[in-house]
């Protein structure tokens, strides 16, 4: 006797299919406009990426290059032109070429004695806060040597005593008008050991090093001994 073929369970896979292949159509028909949208939108802010990418390279490497061409007016004394160079570096969108450019217009305003000028171009740099912490820091340090002689000594103290701590990279440079400003405050057992620290550190600049020996020593303090450190106040 012949076996009768499972007809339901083939008639019921077949429907399942159908249902499936409707479903999709229906939602290719429903959302199937807003995915190519989608996809289209992803492959434009791609491509927009890598434009903005290969722009961004184009103009760093083209104002590295106006920013070396005003390094050389600079040292055949083509001020006029360095500072037009300058200018426009001012203005960069690139941080890193902005604070050199102030950097620069304000070391040629220290040469033209007109120290306000520069304590203001140093001044935007520390307050720029698209800058790096490093560059900002240097700033702040060269502005306040700029305006040293018109600042109380407090000022100085309050404004540079967070760098002018071992293992910061301004130590020496911080820690020399802050100790400048306790002698200022008449408060040698503030300067003496702090001049001792910036004579012994190997990291500190050699120039800032001899000059802190010299002005350690005439405090009674050994530069090569152990140097005793008092809690700044």
């Amino acid at each position: 006797m012949a076996v009768t073929p499972n007809t339901d369970e083939a008639f019921l896979r077949e429907v399942d299919e159908e249902l499936r292949r409707d479903q999709l159509a229906s939602m290719w028909t429903r959302y199937g406009r807003w995915l190519i949208v989608a996809i289209v939108a992803g492959l434009a802010a791609f491509g927009g990426f890598l434009y903005w990418e290969h722009h961004s390279a184009e103009v760093a490497g083209e104002q590295g290059e106006k920013l070396q061409a005003v390094y050389d007016d600079v040292a055949v004394q083509k001020i006029g032109s360095a500072e037009k160079g300058l200018a426009e570096l001012a203005g960069s969108s690139i941080a890193g070429y902005r604070a050199m450019a102030l950097f620069t217009q304000a070391d040629l305003l220290l040469k033209k004695e007109d120290v306000k000028g520069a304590a203001a171009k140093f001044g935007a740099i520390a307050a720029d806060g698209s800058i790096g912490q490093p560059l900002r820091d240097l700033a702040l340090i060269r502005q306040t040597s700029a305006e040293f002689d018109t600042l109380k000594p407090d000022v100085v103290v309050n404004r540079l005593r967070p760098l002018a701590v071992k293992g910061n990279p301004w130590f020496g440079s911080a820690g020399e008008l802050v100790g400048a400003a306790y002698l200022q405050m008449n408060k040698p057992d503030l300067a003496a050991p702090l001049f001792g620290q910036i004579a012994r550190d190997e990291t500190v600049p050699d120039t800032i090093r001899q000059r802190a020996v010299q002005i350690a020593g005439t405090m009674g303090i050994d530069a090569v001994g152990p140097v005793e450190e008092k809690k700044a106040q």
